[in-house]
């Protein structure tokens, strides 16, 4: 699928079109295009391999493209790394979480970027206090904004991960399999952050492997199939059998465009 997306409501946030990257005689993806909006959700799924988290990090800023263009707002911009790309608006929830386990809740929500009183000192006063505010407006439920992060329960440090990346104001944010290995109660409860974020206008682009997870929170679910996009399609109109038959390539996305 070539050229960008497009969408007839809103403006896309984000834009990538005909995006391709190679890592030695490997294409990891091949003239990939992709589209993001305010207030919607946007899950990436397919097969290992298949090139969805090289996309991912290509909008995080950690590869850069062989080829293609990238948009923020319209505007054309080349992600130099990560830094940049959360300069530019976007923010990451990567699998790992990337949190340091033996400090609390609010310091791992500041790491690099604390509160500071003038240019030297740091304000944890309104650090913990600004924490505290947003766990309460995402309705995280957490012992305390003061426990290491050691003590809390995989659900609760996604949640924090999330939160963070609300911090840093991101008008899109990617999440990489944000339910994984969670419990039911604690996946729904990240799913209801989610929601939460969609409903604020912030574009969610989304990798998983549990179609469960896809069906319940997406607005648009794009298919990558060996480094192309195999075809997207509105979460309304679609079904587990169509999306299945597009990761394995049972259906092709010829036969997916032709069927529109």
């Amino acid at each position: 699928m070539s050229d960008f997306i497009s969408d007839s409501k809103s403006n896309p946030i984000l834009e990538l079109g005909n995006i391709s990257k190679s890592f030695g005689h490997i294409d990891a993806l091949i003239n990939a295009s992709l589209s993001a909006y305010p207030g919607e959700v946007l899950s990436l799924v397919g097969d290992n391999g298949a090139g969805k988290s090289t996309l991912i990090k290509i909008i995080a800023g950690v590869y850069q493209i062989d080829s293609g263009i990238i948009k923020i707002n319209g505007q054309s911009v080349e992600f130099k790394n990560a830094a940049h790309a959360q300069i530019l608006g976007v923010s990451t929830v990567f699998q790992d979480l990337a949190m340091v386990e033996t400090l609390d809740v609010a310091t791992n929500l500041y790491l690099g970027q604390p509160i500071r009183k003038g240019h030297i000192f740091v304000d944890r006063k309104k650090m913990y206090e600004r924490t505290s505010t947003l766990i309460n407006e995402l309705g995280i439920k957490l012992p305390s904004v003061y426990v290491p992060i050691s003590v809390l329960s995989g659900g609760q440090r996604q949640a924090v991960a999330v939160a963070r990346a609300v911090l840093q104001e991101g008008k899109v944010i990617l999440m990489d399999e944000p339910t994984a290995a969670l419990g039911v109660r604690e996946k729904n409860q990240v799913l209801d952050i989610i929601k939460q974020l969609r409903d604020r206008g912030k574009s969610i682009i989304l990798i998983s492997h549990d179609l469960d997870v896809v069906f319940n929170i997406s607005n648009k679910i794009q298919v990558l199939r060996l480094g192309q996009v195999q075809g997207i399609r509105k979460t309304n109109d679609t079904n587990r059998e169509e999306i299945v038959g597009l990761i394995t390539g049972a259906i092709t996305g010829d036969e997916l465009k032709n069927s529109e």
